[in-house]
């Protein structure tokens, strides 16, 4: 039996499946942190609530989330 091939998918194609998902749900987008006090207190990816200009959540894990949401398929891998 072979191993099921795996299909890779990058980082910033990611983020715009869930970025377009979280659109089409309500009003939030995932960021990206930017400078190191920002990383230090958010985490690398965060996610703002527009409507609100408030943020709706912390320390991220873009993959988690993704599969959680369903935009991320069991085949696929994140690559860098």
């Amino acid at each position: 039996m072979t191993t099921p091939k795996r299909v890779p998918v990058t980082m910033r194609a990611l983020l715009q499946r869930i970025n377009r998902k979280l659109e089409a749900d309500g009003d939030k987008v995932l960021k990206v942190a930017r400078s190191a006090r920002a990383r230090q207190y958010l985490g690398n990816y965060y996610i703002i609530d527009v409507t609100k200009n408030a943020i709706a959540g912390i320390g991220i894990k873009p993959e988690d989330y993704a599969r959680r949401l369903g935009v991320l398929a069991e085949w696929e891998e994140i690559v860098e």
